[in-house]
């Protein structure tokens, strides 16, 4: 195992820590070919229903540790995604939300629930997923908004956040944050390791969504 040093900040750690992971992640087939103009409603629809349940988990986990001294660092209610994706969802598919069955949607959600007893692991699944939606996120709802010529604002809620009109100044601070957080080096290592597992956890997905490329080829 990889001993990280302490004069490093955290912020730097998960970064650094974890850019295998993060690029594997992004890379896969299903987002290259979103990203590419190539995935059709159906499947925008069905990775929005995907993502719904995980972050109905990460944001009941952290209404219930918002006070907490480790975790509740970085939980901001502000940046909630669940309400923007049920608007997306209602846009998209018409107001049918689609079930949609994962195995890999079940191991993400039982991994944030875990976490509820460990404030410092769920320091690493908010930010792989809010920091990454106020960083990436922000192009892909871009690249949506082109390819399906959508009409202003609709149907990428879940890529605007209105109480965040500077994305770059509210992601230093979260750093910041992190940073300033009083975690002992194994810790440290501890919140590194979950940043790993999460980008994991988001690749199975991909890979879930990948196979149906085919159905949602556009």
């Amino acid at each position: 195992m990889t001993v990280l040093p302490t004069e490093t900040g955290l912020s730097v750690l998960m970064r650094e820590g974890s850019q295998a992971e993060h690029k594997d992640a992004e890379g896969s087939s299903f987002m290259s070919c979103l990203l590419d103009g190539q995935v059709n409603e159906t499947g925008y629809t069905e990775y929005l229903a995907m993502l719904r349940p995980i972050y109905a988990a990460l944001e009941s986990v952290a209404a219930g540790l918002v006070d907490d001294p480790i975790a509740g660092a970085v939980i901001d209610p502000s940046i909630n995604r669940l309400a923007a994706i049920d608007q997306d969802l209602a846009y998209w598919s018409g107001g049918a939300v689609p079930s949609v069955q994962s195995a890999a949607v079940d191991r993400y959600v039982a991994r944030v629930e875990a976490s509820a007893a460990d404030p410092v692991l769920f320091v690493a699944h908010h930010y792989t997923r809010y920091l990454g939606d106020l960083s990436g996120g922000q192009a892909i709802g871009r690249i949506l908004a082109r390819t399906f010529d959508l009409p202003e604002g609709q149907g990428i809620a879940f890529y605007q956040f209105d109480s965040v009109p500077k994305p770059k100044p509210y992601k230093d601070a979260y750093r910041a944050s992190l940073d300033a957080l009083p975690l002992t080096e194994r810790d440290q290592q501890r919140v590194v390791e979950e940043v790993k597992v999460v980008f994991g956890l988001n690749g199975a997905l991909f890979e879930e969504l990948s196979t149906q490329l085919p159905r949602y080829a556009r």
